[in-house]
C-alpha cells in the first residue's frame, strides 16, 4: 500500500509541475506609462496574490488556465486570463480621469473617445461617487457633479415632492432625453405644477433605477435632437448599466439631518408646528449588485436591487419674536404648520444581460426593472379661525375634534390639521434586442423598449368636510403614461475615403398613452346640500370623471448620421433627422459639428443644430384642482386640458411643438498627462416653450363668460392653461478641470466643475383673445410666472472637490457654490403682476414682493477606510456648515412672508433647507 501511494505521488509530481508556472506582471498607468507600485494581483477566488514593486513588477505561480484580478486604489479593476503566458503588461486606467474612456452618446462611430468628440460628454463613475455621501439617490448625486445639471428637493408642492426633476442648462426636465444603455426611457406620467424646476413639465425619473445598477453615467451637454429625436434640445443623458460578474458588490448606508437653528423638535414648547425627531429625515439604504456568467461565449445576465426608507424632514423658522430686529426671523406659519421634505419608501429592482451566439458576432440583450414607491407629503394647514367650513362639524355646527389628526396651538388659539398627500408610483420597464455584424461589416441593431410609469395620489389623515369626521383616508386617483420603441440601426465605418468615414442610418417607431383616471367619489364631491361646507378631501381633491382621459399618438422617424476624418486632425460629422407625428406632423432636423486638433494636447470643437420637442400627451390632456395660497388667502386653482372648451373660452390655441436653434464652441486640453481642461460655450433658442400660464381670476368681468361660469360652477376661483406661452435664450459655459497624481504610496486628486448661465425672455406670445387689455396680457404670462421660468437654475454653480488617498485611507471635501436665485411673490392682490406687499412699519408704503436667495457655499466632508480588501467604511457630512438659503422674505415686509409657492420659509431652491446631513455607509465588494 506504502509502495503504491508513493508511485501515485511520484506518477502526478510531474503533472503539478507542469500545471503551476511562473507569470511576471507589469503594470502601468494608462496615461503617463509610469509604473505603478502597490497594485495587487491576485488569482481570482484564491488568498495567492502579491503586490507591484518600485517597478510595477510582480511575479506569482499561477496555473495556465487561472484568470487574475488586478486592483489599485483609483483604478479600474481588470481581470485577466493567463492562457498560457509567462510575461503580461497590465495597462491601468484611471476611475475619474479616464481620457480614453469610450461613449456612446455624441458620437454613433464605434469606439469614439470622449476627448475626442465634437461636443461635450461628462463620464461620471457611480461606483466612485455613490459612497462618499449621504445624498442616496442618483438625481442630487449629479447635481454635485455634472456642471451644468440641476436639480433640488420639493416642499408643499403636491406631486413635486415625490418625484425629483432634473434640468440641464437651465431649460426643462422634458428637453433633456434619458437614455439607458443607449435606449430611450420613457417618462414620467407626473406633471410639475409648482416650484423653480419643471415648472408646466414633465420628465423622467432617474431615481427609478437602482443606484447599484449603473457602471456610470455619461451626459452630453449638446443639442441632439438630429441624433435622437424629440426632447434632446438641452442634451441627453445615458445610464450606462454595469455588465459584472462573479462578485457581490453595493453598500448599506444609513444617514440624517441635524438642524439645530430651523428643526422644530428642538423647541417643542413652542407648540404651532408638526415636529418629528432632532435628527430627521433619516435615511437607511441597501444597494445589492451581483452578476453571472451565461454559456460559453461571455454572455452574462447582471441583477441589482436597492431599497430605501427615508423618513420626514420638518423645518420652520424659529424666531418669531423679533421681525423688525433679527434678520432670520418671520412670523407663525399658519399656511405650512407640517414643512419639510416628504418621506419615502422605495423598492427596485433591474437586470442586464447580454447573450453572444456561437460566433459571438450575433448577441442577444436585454435589460428592465420595477421600482415601486410611496411617498407622504404635508399639504397646507387647515386653521379653523380661518376656514371652519373645510372642518367636519356636528349637526349643531360645533367642530368635531379627531385626536389623532388634529391639534391645538400651544395658545389655544387655534385648532388646525395637515392633510397628508400621499403617492404610490410604480415603474416598469423592458427592453430586448439583437444586434450584430453582417459579412460585409455593417454594424446593425434591432430593438424594442417598452416603459410605463403609474402615479396615484392618496390622501391621508385628513375629510371632505360636507361628509363629515367618519373617513380620514381617500382615492384621489391619478395618470399613468406608457412608451414603447422600436429601433433599427445600421453603422458601418467605410474604408477608402479621406482618413476614416463612417455612415450611421436608422429608423424609430414610437407609440405613447397617457391615461388620467378619477379618484373615488367622496375625494371630489360635495355632499352638503346647504352648499356652507368645502367640497371634496381637504389638501387635494381628487380626480374627477370630467377630468379623465386617455390619450395616444404614434411618431415614425428615420435619420442619417455621418462621420469623417478629414485629416488626422480634422474630424466633421453631420446628422439630419425627420420624423412625423400623428397629432404634429412632419418636423426635420439637421447637426453640424466638428473638431480639430491644435496640437496633440489641445483640442479645438464646435456644433450647431436645430432641435424640436412636441408638446407631451402629459400636457395636452392634464386636467386638475389644486389647493394654493396667494396674497394671504388659500383658493382652489383649475387646471383644464388643451382641449376643454374653459381653455378655448380663455382663448388658449392648440399646443404646438418648441422648436431650438444651439449652437456650441468649446476646447479640450491635456497640458499634463494627468491633468485635463474642458471650456464649453453654448446658447440655446426656444421658440414656442409649453410652459404654465398666470392664473386667470373668476371674478373678472372683463373674461369670457363661459370661462368665468364654468369656474364659479367648479367652486375654482382661479383658472391655469398650457400654452406656448415664451420664446427665450439660454447662453453659458460649462468648466471642467481635473487633475490625479498617483505616487508610491499616495493618490492626490482635484477637480472644478462649473457651470454660469444667463436666460432672457425674448417674445411672450399672448393669443390673440387675451391680447385686448393690458391686465390680460400680464395675467397671461405674469412677473411672477416670468421669475420661475428665469430661476430654473442659479446663475452660476461651481463645485470643487479635494481628495487624498493612501493604501487605505481616503480624505475628501466638497466645496459647491450655488449662485443667486430671485424669484417674486404674488403681492397683496394675489395677482404677481408687478407684486407689492405693505411694509410693516407703514401700511401705505409699498415694496416690491421680492425673495432674493443670495449665493451660497456648500461644504461636504468625508472620510472612507479600507477595512479589509472588500469592505470599505465610509462616514461624512454633507453641508457640514449647516447652510440654508436665504429667507424667502421681503426684510421690511415680513408681515406677508409666506407668499410664495410652497408657503413655506424658503422656495425649492439652491442646496435645499435640511442643513446638515452626517452619515455612514458600508461598501462592500466579494
Amino acid at each position: 500500500m506504502k509502495k503504491n501511494l508513493i508511485q501515485l505521488i511520484l506518477l502526478l509530481f510531474p503533472i503539478l509541475s507542469f500545471s503551476q508556472s511562473s507569470v511576471k506582471f507589469i503594470i502601468t498607468d494608462a496615461g503617463n506609462k509610469s509604473t505603478l507600485i502597490g497594485a495587487t494581483v491576485a488569482v481570482k477566488g484564491t488568498s495567492n496574490g502579491a503586490a507591484s514593486d518600485v517597478n510595477g513588477s510582480v511575479t506569482l505561480k499561477v496555473n495556465p488556465t487561472d484568470t487574475v484580478e488586478v486592483s489599485m486604489l483609483g483604478y479600474q479593476k481588470q481581470l485577466i486570463a493567463i492562457n498560457n503566458r509567462t510575461q503580461i503588461a497590465v495597462i491601468m486606467q484611471l476611475l475619474s480621469l479616464n481620457l480614453a474612456e469610450v461613449v456612446v452618446v455624441g458620437s454613433r462611430r464605434l469606439g469614439r473617445i470622449k476627448s475626442e468628440t465634437t461636443v461635450p460628454v461628462d463620464l461620471i463613475n457611480v461606483s466612485q461617487m455613490s459612497l462618499p455621501t449621504g445624498r442616496m439617490d442618483l438625481t442630487s448625486l449629479l447635481n454635485y457633479s455634472a456642471p451644468s445639471l440641476n436639480a433640488n428637493k420639493q416642499s408643499g408642492s403636491d406631486g413635486a415632492d415625490h418625484v425629483d426633476l432634473a434640468t440641464l442648462r437651465g431649460l426643462g426636465p422634458d428637453q433633456t432625453l434619458v437614455l439607458v444603455n443607449g435606449k430611450r426611457r420613457h417618462q414620467t406620467a407626473f406633471v410639475a405644477l409648482f416650484g423653480t424646476r419643471g415648472r408646466g413639465n414633465s420628465g423622467t425619473d432617474l431615481n427609478t433605477i437602482p443606484l447599484s445598477a449603473i457602471d456610470h453615467v455619461e451626459i452630453l451637454r449638446d443639442g441632439a435632437s438630429a441624433q435622437y429625436g424629440s426632447d434632446a434640445i438641452a442634451g441627453v443623458i445615458n445610464l450606462v448599466l454595469k455588465k459584472n460578474v462573479k462578485e457581490f458588490s453595493g453598500d448599506v448606508g444609513y444617514a440624517g439631518y441635524y438642524d439645530k437653528k430651523y428643526n422644530p423638535s428642538f423647541t417643542p414648547e413652542f407648540g404651532q408646528y408638526e415636529t418629528g425627531k432632532k435628527i430627521d429625515g433619516k435615511t437607511l439604504t441597501f444597494n445589492g449588485n451581483y452578476g453571472v456568467p451565461i454559456g460559453k461565449n461571455d454572455g452574462f445576465v447582471n441583477f441589482s436591487l436597492n431599497v430605501t426608507k427615508a423618513e420626514k424632514t420638518f423645518r420652520q423658522v424659529m424666531d418669531t419674536a423679533n421681525l423688525s430686529t433679527t434678520e432670520n426671523s418671520l412670523p407663525i406659519n399658519v399656511y405650512r404648520r407640517g414643512n419639510g421634505d416628504a418621506s419615502s419608501n422605495a423598492v427596485g429592482g433591474f437586470f442586464n444581460l447580454e447573450l453572444p451566439m456561437k460566433n459571438k458576432s450575433t448577441v442577444v440583450y436585454g435589460f428592465g426593472g420595477y421600482n415601486t414607491s410611496f411617498s407622504d407629503a404635508f399639504a397646507f394647514s387647515r386653521n379653523y379661525s380661518a376656514k371652519p367650513e373645510r372642518f367636519p362639524t356636528d349637526a349643531n355646527g360645533n367642530l368635531i375634534y379627531v385626536s389623532d389628526i388634529m391639534h391645538v396651538t400651544s395658545d389655544k388659539s387655534d385648532t388646525f390639521f395637515d392633510p397628508h398627500i400621499q403617492t404610490n408610483i410604480n415603474d416598469i420597464s423592458f427592453a430586448a434586442g439583437v444586434r450584430g455584424k453582417t459579412h460585409n461589416n455593417w454594424n446593425w441593431d434591432l430593438s424594442n423598449n417598452t416603459g410605463r410609469n403609474d402615479f396615484h395620489f392618496y390622501g391621508d389623515k385628513t375629510f371632505n368636510a360636507s361628509l363629515g369626521a367618519g373617513k380620514t383616508n381617500f382615492d384621489d386617483g391619478g395618470f399613468s403614461f406608457l412608451q414603447n420603441t422600436s429601433n433599427l440601426n445600421f453603422t458601418k465605418e467605410i474604408a477608402g475615403i479621406a482618413q476614416g468615414f463612417n455612415l450611421a442610418i436608422g429608423a424609430e417607431y414610437r407609440y405613447e398613452q397617457y391615461n388620467l383616471y378619477a379618484g373615488e367619489v367622496a375625494s371630489y364631491k360635495n355632499y352638503d346640500t346647504s352648499g356652507t361646507k368645502a367640497t371634496g378631501s381637504q389638501g387635494f381633491p381628487g380626480y374627477q370623471p370630467n377630468d379623465e382621459v386617455k390619450s395616444n399618438r404614434s411618431t415614425g422617424g428615420v435619420y442619417v448620421d455621418a462621420e469623417m476624418d478629414v485629416t488626422k486632425k480634422f474630424l466633421v460629422a453631420a446628422a439630419i433627422r425627420v420624423e412625423n407625428y400623428s397629432d404634429f406632423g412632419l418636423t426635420t432636423n439637421f447637426k453640424l459639428s466638428s473638431r480639430y486638433k491644435l496640437t496633440n494636447k489641445l483640442n479645438v470643437r464646435g456644433s450647431v443644430s436645430t432641435g424640436y420637442r412636441a408638446p407631451s400627451l402629459q400636457q395636452i390632456n392634464f386636467s386638475s384642482t389644486f389647493t394654493t395660497v396667494q396674497g394671504g388667502k388659500i383658493a382652489e386653482v383649475k387646471i383644464a386640458p388643451n382641449y376643454s372648451p374653459i381653455t378655448k373660452a380663455a382663448g388658449i390655441p392648440d399646443l404646438k411643438q418648441e422648436e431650438s436653434v444651439n449652437a456650441g464652441l468649446g476646447f479640450t486640453y491635456n497640458p499634463l498627462s494627468n491633468f485635463n481642461i474642458t471650456v464649453d460655450g453654448y446658447m440655446v433658442k426656444v421658440k414656442n416653450r409649453v410652459v404654465l400660464s398666470g392664473q386667470f381670476d373668476a371674478s373678472d368681468a372683463t373674461l369670457d363668460t363661459a370661462l368665468t361660469n364654468t369656474l364659479t360652477n367648479l367652486n375654482a376661483s382661479l383658472a391655469q392653461f398650457f400654452a406656448n406661452a415664451v420664446n427665450t435664450t439660454n447662453t453659458g459655459v460649462d468648466i471642467v478641470m481635473e487633475y490625479r497624481k498617483v505616487t508610491e504610496r499616495h493618490t492626490y486628486r482635484a477637480m472644478l466643475a462649473g457651470n454660469i448661465q444667463h436666460m432672457t425672455i425674448d417674445q411672450v406670445n399672448v393669443p390673440n383673445k387675451l391680447n385686448d387689455t393690458e391686465g390680460h396680457r400680464a395675467t397671461f404670462l405674469s412677473d411672477r410666472e416670468k421669475n420661475f421660468i428665469l430661476a430654473s437654475a442659479p446663475s452660476t454653480k461651481f463645485a470643487l472637490t479635494l481628495e487624498y488617498s493612501t493604501r487605505r485611507i481616503t480624505f475628501g471635501t466638497r466645496a459647491t457654490y450655488f449662485g443667486k436665485v430671485t424669484l417674486l411673490g404674488y403681492g397683496d392682490d394675489g395677482l404677481g403682476i408687478d407684486p407689492k406687499v405693505p411694509t410693516d412699519a407703514d401700511g401705505n408704503v409699498r415694496v416690491r414682493d421680492e425673495y432674493v436667495y443670495g449665493g451660497k457655499l456648500v461644504n461636504d466632508l468625508y472620510l472612507t477606510y479600507k477595512l479589509h480588501k472588500a469592505i470599505t467604511i465610509c462616514i461624512g457630512a454633507d453641508n457640514f456648515l449647516g447652510v440654508h438659503p436665504d429667507l424667502g422674505a421681503v426684510q421690511s415686509a415680513k408681515g406677508w412672508a409666506f407668499n410664495n409657492e410652497p408657503a413655506g420659509p424658503w422656495d425649492a431652491v439652491q442646496m435645499g433647507s435640511n442643513g446638515m446631513r452626517l452619515y455612514a455607509r458600508i461598501g462592500f465588494n466579494f
